[in-house]
């Protein structure tokens, strides 16, 4: 049986949400932050013969994230996301968003897969990082013009006063390194929540590249959330960075998946 979440639900959901924080990163902050009733936020549950909870779908403005811990009802999922005229975005695992897509009926415009990976403990805590300090509300501008130097990053929509605003907020982190007064490197997380958060922003200037400050900025953020409790995840399709996460600890744990439809 699928039923639309309400507060009351919210014990059994996050029983279910937080067997997988880093998977759930999304769905949990979401709700932490909006709850189960608001017009652009809803949540739906597939709960078994025993009421159990199996499956969660988050409807958040226009995008769609499901989350299953077995066998589920995917067309119960896709029929609730297809009478929405208003959604435009599924994503997900892909064993999970997978099953559902066949079921959808409108017309995909773009498919992307990522590589998804987690971290729960710090291979690299013997790194020297008494030269990373954490960012305070007011390095907003300096951060935003370094990302706006680095070409992967030079066509971020962040501004200063959002990166103020999340830095101030809780619902992000950053950390960086200086040479002569300048940032030269920097590691973020954006979407925390209380279980968890996701590393952005990995980004050391082209003449400070190869001299281990994307590495030092990773550990010393890395280090700091998990010693909160909190687990780490990021997507990331560049071999390159690869390399770096996963001698920081990072391990895949699956693809994640963004469907556009017109």
């Amino acid at each position: 049986m699928i039923r639309q979440l309400t507060k009351e639900d919210h014990a059994k959901c996050f029983q279910l949400l937080k067997t997988k924080p880093a998977e759930n990163l999304f769905i949990i902050g979401d709700i932490e932050a909006y709850g189960y009733e608001q017009e652009f936020q809803k949540v739906w549950g597939e709960f078994n013969g025993d009421g159990e909870l199996m499956a969660v779908l988050l409807k958040y403005e226009e995008n769609y994230i499901p989350f299953a811990a077995g066998p589920f009802d995917a067309k119960g999922f896709a029929e609730i996301i297809s009478q929405d005229s208003e959604y435009r975005m599924l994503s997900g695992l892909q064993e999970i968003t997978a099953q559902i897509e066949p079921y959808i009926g409108r017309q995909l415009k773009r498919k992307r897969k990522m590589y998804y990976a987690k971290c729960t403990n710090v291979k690299q805590e013997n790194q020297d990082t008494q030269v990373v300090q954490q960012a305070l509300p007011e390095d907003a501008g300096q951060l935003v013009e370094l990302l706006n130097h680095i070409p992967e990053f030079a066509d971020t929509t962040i501004t200063a006063e959002r990166k103020r605003r999340g830095l101030e907020t809780g619902f992000s982190r950053t950390f960086f390194i200086k040479e002569d007064g300048k940032m030269v490197s920097t590691a973020s997380t954006t979407a925390e929540n209380s279980l968890s958060g996701m590393v952005v922003s990995v980004a050391p200037l082209e003449a400070f590249k190869r001299k281990g400050y994307a590495t030092k900025c990773m550990v010393r953020l890395c280090s700091k959330l998990l010693s909160e409790g909190k687990e780490l995840c990021l997507f990331y399709d560049n071999p390159e960075a690869e390399a770096i996460y996963k001698r920081i600890g990072f391990e895949d744990i699956g693809f994640w998946m963004l469907y556009s439809y017109r």
